[in-house]
């Protein structure tokens, strides 16, 4: 059964949106938000390239896989801190809106965030402590240095920022999300990148570019949430006031983490079988899949209040047609970049150096998983206010069988069973949470449509010619004189800049002609600015 915690509390955030809303006016902020997750995930996508590319021509695989395992555990330990806050912030800042009839609903929005923000460091700096006492969690294989042992402590910053982010969206600031995570930390990342390996060396020069990205991130955090929810005035921190947001919120951090263990426990588990240059390959190639994602998890923060105030209004039809709509949306723009990214694998891949193009086959693979993972990714932003705990135990499943399946078959396949293991759970989740959603709130909530499989065909059938470039270019080596090399290059830059556009062009055209009706279209107007009310 659905609790008061999980949708008349939620659903007082929602209200602030305006309950008499139609339709059209709540497709509208759908499509309003799209526009910046769109715009978002075309600033992380030319930022996090230059410095894959930096990276894997500067530094190496090997110190990249070395990197990709540390930051992995690093952000495991931000995870666990923010104790399900990513989410659960909308619930708490809407509980304080509320009337003062109840002691735990009468904090304002600045104490509520100041709570949050030290939960999390607290737990923040509890896991860094761990790990500064046993550094080999972090850097499992090759000497530790002093300056390897203080990289935990990058895990405050990561959570202080993810707390902010979290409480901004609720005033629907995604603005802020969108410069901190899309601009300022990806290019910080990259130009600190060139020269730390000068001057920390290729060991810790990565490392040190990281710490710099993420306390830039979070002082691009912090600072709008203190211009926007001012100063706690008569705020002193609580142990009991902890302990419930903590409590109150576990359901949540369990089902963040299981989501986030989903993305990460293929390149763990992989970490600890494979050498450091295999793990290296994978996480760049990791790092390119995971893209099209960020096109859903840059809906959530409108999305989560329309379908709360659709919950709490008992209006179940308006809760399907929400994921409908935003499902078909993210199906739409990852199906494309699917194609594009996967089609030209090797060439993207060979940007970053020679031996990362053993890596195409995985890319491949991860992002099928990628678009797998996408209806039961937008399906989940309802369960977790109807069914919390259905839906944990739904993830928990998941990574059960994401486990079970990448240990069986690593030692023999290695790398592609990593990626296999999270294709095969990443459908089985979708289809579950999918069916198990349709079922409660009476509806279809797919957002598949026969009109993106024929898009796809038609884009697919433009990448193979894409594909044929390198070949057209090696043909006219002999006559043009020119060495081999260089034509593979020239194919490949061919195959990268027109044959990406070629590909996107023609998804593009072929799903606005045939899939997209008038609220679809929404997506590539204004008219939701003029409509979207600020929340207090």
């Amino acid at each position: 059964m659905t609790s008061p915690g999980d949708v008349a509390d939620v659903g007082a955030q929602g209200g602030a949106l305006g309950g008499a809303r139609g339709g059209a006016d709540a497709t509208a902020v759908l499509a309003q938000g799209g526009r910046t997750s769109f715009a978002g995930f075309l600033l992380r996508l030319l930022a996090r390239m230059p410095f894959l590319f930096v990276a894997g021509r500067l530094y190496g695989s090997a110190a990249v896989g070395r990197f990709g395992y540390a930051i992995l555990v690093v952000e495991l330990t931000a995870q666990l801190a923010t104790i399900g806050l990513k989410r659960g912030m909308a619930d708490a800042l809407a509980r304080s809106t509320c009337e003062p009839t109840d002691p735990r609903r009468s904090a304002p929005h600045a104490d509520t965030v100041a709570d949050a923000v030290l939960l999390g460091l607290l737990l923040a700096a509890a896991g860094a402590g761990l790990l500064l006492i046993w550094p080999a969690l972090v850097f499992p294989t090759g000497p530790i240095s002093s300056l390897d042992r203080l990289f935990p402590l990058v895990a405050l910053a990561v959570a202080a920022s993810d707390i902010s982010l979290a409480a901004l969206a609720f005033r629907h600031d995604i603005a802020a999300q969108v410069r901190a995570r899309s601009v300022i930390e990806p290019w910080t990342l990259t130009l600190v990148a060139v020269p730390a390996f000068w001057l920390a060396g290729r060991a810790e020069g990565l490392l040190v570019a990281y710490a710099a990205s993420m306390a830039a991130a979070a002082a691009a955090s912090l600072t709008p949430c203190l211009r926007s929810f001012g100063w706690p005035r008569h705020w002193r921190p609580s142990v009991a006031r902890l302990w419930r947001l903590a409590r109150e919120n576990a359901p949540l951090a369990g089902a963040d983490l299981a989501d986030w263990g989903s993305r990460r426990l293929d390149f763990f588990i992989l970490g600890r079988f494979a050498s450091a240059e295999i793990v290296g390959i994978y996480f760049v190639a990791q790092n390119i899949a995971s893209l099209p994602a960020k096109l859903k998890t840059s809906f959530d923060p409108i999305l989560g209040p329309l379908l709360a105030t659709a919950i709490a209004a008992g209006d179940r039809a308006s809760v399907a047609a929400h994921v409908r709509q935003v499902a078909f949306w993210v199906l739409a723009a990852q199906f494309a970049v699917v194609l594009a990214l996967g089609i030209t694998a090797r060439a993207s891949l060979g940007l970053f150096g020679p031996a990362f193009v053993a890596g195409a086959a995985v890319l491949a693979v991860l992002l099928t998983a990628e678009l797998l993972a996408s209806q039961g990714a937008v399906a989940e932003a309802a369960l977790i206010y109807l069914r919390r705990r259905s839906n944990l135990a739904i993830a928990a499943f998941g990574l059960a069988l994401q486990a079970g399946l990448t240990l069986a078959f690593v030692g023999r396949f290695g790398a592609l069973a990593a990626a296999g293991g999270l294709a095969v759970a990443a459908l089985a989740m979708s289809l579950i949470k999918s069916v198990f959603l349709a079922r409660i709130v009476g509806a279809r909530v797919s957002g598949w449509r026969p009109s993106l499989l024929v898009a796809a065909g038609g884009a697919f059938a433009v990448g193979l010619a894409v594909q044929r470039v390198p070949a057209w270019v090696l043909s006219a080596a002999g006559d043009l004189n020119l060495r081999i090399a260089r034509a593979r290059a020239l194919g490949e830059i061919l195959q990268l800049s027109l044959g990406v556009v070629a590909i996107l062009g023609t998804f593009a055209l072929l799903i606005w002609t045939l899939g997209f009706t008038g609220p679809d279209r929404l997506l590539f107007t204004r008219r939701a600015a003029a409509r979207q009310p600020q929340v207090p």
